[in-house]
């Protein structure tokens, strides 16, 4: 490394975000850039550990503890440290087609196992990755590259999220020619409608991204849904081998009494609406569910979750609420969560971060556990009956809520969103082509060779292996694309 004592110089620095109140009144990206000789000194951090476990993409204790596509991570913080920012570029996309979602939307498991983590606060890996890929587009520095030459051989990639536009792109990179397959009007799957315009701006970088692979000779459908306006059987006649990417879209009910009420919806229900219509209309056509004036009450902690409160916020809701029925995580990590596991630790993420500075405080209640749901005489639901619980080992050793007796509470509610996770790909398709699922529902094919029992049909992402991170996604993109590639050419040059 060129900075060998780097990490004893200098503190962790990530850039300054606009200021919540700010924030709010839009739906830009609210992340500031950083001064690139800051951006330098944050490189030079990077400690040479020899054993570099950011880059490892290993699961313990079922997270992610690493980068899931081994990024090159203390290759390219010595480049950004030495100023040499397109080699850097170059080291940062031979593991990763789009360091600018992975750079924004990511939780970064690389800096929770940053080996630095262990006794200071880690790397700014994450920062460093995206302002590698944004200044390789400011200098022109990325520019199409299609095929020299094609193979004849036809793919279908069906579903346009992260985990089929990595595959997309690493087949056409090995010359075969590749076709997406989106239901959606828009191409980009969780990336354009799963994720708010303020952590992804969907036209500055989502859209100059289609367009860069479009340029390259990826094929893009919209508004086709294979199985209802497009006959599977038609896929498999058309195309020599078929990668499904479709994602987790079935979300977790709450099936408690009330359910039934209006205003009570999924939660990427509220989200997708809200960004189509912001992309359509500049949410002129009312073409979505609004929170404004609303008590506003989020069911679900995760990113989902924080998304909706986010949203909630910009609508101008009355009150909001987030409740998430596990205990709140402690400021620092607790013994059985030690490096280099991902540390769950307390923190307020920007929605949450939103919500103090305009109510002043976290919308969080922690240990809370829905009951009920209780509507007014048109059948609009008005509240929400909640307990508190805690959580206790039973006979086998495995952690159960316990209502707490006299705990009962009740919240107003006039919108109640659930973002409790999803359960698998929708079956429809599945049914279509005779794939198999497994015992959660999942598309049945192993990681590593990512085939289903259909021949010539291959399975990646959420749609295999379970709602996960993007950086996930894109890891079994990659893989599946390798597969693919070797199943109709015998052998592969993808990495």
């Amino acid at each position: 490394m060129g900075k060998v004592t780097g990490f004893l110089e200098y503190q962790r620095e990530i850039p300054h975000d606009r200021s919540p109140e700010e924030r709010v009144k839009d739906w830009k990206e609210f992340h500031l850039k950083m001064p690139e000789g800051k951006l330098q000194e944050q490189g030079a951090r990077c400690m040479s550990c020899g054993v570099p476990f950011c880059h490892t993409g290993t699961l313990i204790s079922g997270m992610a503890s690493g980068c899931p596509i081994n990024n090159l991570i203390p290759d390219w913080n010595d480049m950004v440290y030495k100023g040499q920012w397109k080699k850097a570029l170059q080291l940062l996309m031979k593991t990763n087609n789009f360091p600018e979602f992975t750079g924004r939307v990511c939780p970064a498991p690389c800096e929770g196992s940053c080996v630095l983590g262990i006794n200071e606060p880690p790397v700014t890996i994450k920062n460093i990755e995206n302002s590698i890929i944004e200044k390789g587009f400011a200098e022109g520095w990325i520019q199409p590259t299609p095929p020299q030459t094609r193979t004849g051989k036809q793919v279908a990639v069906v579903g346009s999220g992260p985990a089929g536009l990595a595959c997309a792109d690493q087949l056409n990179k090995a010359g075969h020619l590749v076709t997406v397959f989106e239901r959606d009007d828009r191409v980009g799957g969780l990336l354009m409608y799963g994720i708010p315009n303020m952590k992804l701006d969907k036209e500055k970088v989502v859209n100059r991204r289609i367009s860069l692979l479009e340029q390259e000779g990826i094929i893009f459908k919209t508004n086709v849904e294979v199985g209802v306006n497009y006959p599977a059987q038609d896929l498999m006649n058309n195309f020599d081998a078929v990668v499904l990417c479709t994602g987790a879209t079935n979300p977790r009910d709450l099936p408690v009494p009330g359910r039934e009420l209006k205003g009570v919806h999924f939660a990427m229900d509220f989200l997708r609406g809200n960004t189509k219509s912001l992309l359509d209309s500049q949410l002129n056509d009312g073409q979505y569910l609004d929170a404004r004036d609303k008590h506003v009450v989020v069911i679900g902690g995760g990113d989902t979750g924080t998304d909706c409160v986010a949203t909630s916020l910009r609508h101008e809701c009355r009150s909001l609420q987030q409740l998430e029925i596990l205990e709140r995580p402690p400021l620092e990590r607790a013994p059985d969560n030690p490096w280099p596991e991902w540390p769950k630790v307390y923190y307020l993420d920007y929605g949450q971060e939103e919500a103090k500075a305009a109510f002043g405080d976290d919308p969080r209640y922690y240990c809370s556990m829905t009951k009920k749901f209780v509507g007014d005489e048109s059948g609009q639901v008005k509240e929400i009956h909640l307990v508190t619980v805690k959580w206790e080992q039973d006979e086998h050793g495995r952690y159960r809520p316990l209502e707490i007796p006299g705990s009962q509470k009740v919240l107003k509610a006039d919108l109640v969103l659930l973002a409790m996770g999803y359960l698998g790909p929708e079956s429809q398709l599945l049914e279509a082509l005779g794939v198999i699922s497994d015992a959660r529902s999942n598309i049945q094919a192993p990681y590593g060779t990512f085939t289903t029992n259909i021949n010539k049909v291959f399975a990646a992402g959420d749609a295999r292996r379970g709602q996960s991170l993007v950086v996930w996604a894109i890891n079994e993109g990659r893989a599946a694309a390798r597969e693919c590639d070797k199943f109709l050419m015998g052998q592969t040059f993808l990495v």
